[in-house]
């Protein structure tokens, strides 16, 4: 009987602690845009220009989750843009991300062409 009691009682405390929120660690990187041209992104969906996307490196694989999103914050002027990941960018440094055109627009000037970002998985 005492082990039942035992055993219960840890997987009680094992049932505590797998519902324990994951940490949001940010990233820092160089945030670019690009266009949608009607291509589809890499995990299948088309998107606009106007839609809030982000393409995340390759080289970051466990970032990459199709349909999740990031919160990108430009650390220039402290704008944030929430995005869905649709697409890889294979030529992006692993912590750089290439955004949308809305996306970009919602942090900054286009004519910036590349911005500093902290990004987080949502």
């Amino acid at each position: 009987m005492q082990f039942l009691t035992l055993a219960v009682a840890a997987l009680a405390s094992l049932a505590l602690v797998a519902g324990a929120p994951i940490e949001k660690r940010s990233q820092r990187g160089k945030a670019t845009y690009y266009y949608q041209n009607g291509q589809p992104g890499s995990c299948g969906g088309y998107a606009g220009d106007n839609d809030r996307v982000v393409a995340i490196s390759s080289k970051f694989k466990s970032a990459r989750k199709c349909g999740g999103k990031l919160k990108i914050t430009n650390t220039s002027n402290g704008k944030s843009v929430t995005a869905r990941i649709a697409d890889t960018c294979p030529t992006c440094a692993k912590y750089d991300i290439d955004l949308s055109v809305g996306a970009f627009k919602a942090l900054g000037s286009m004519s910036k062409g590349v911005l500093n970002v902290d990004w987080y998985n949502m």
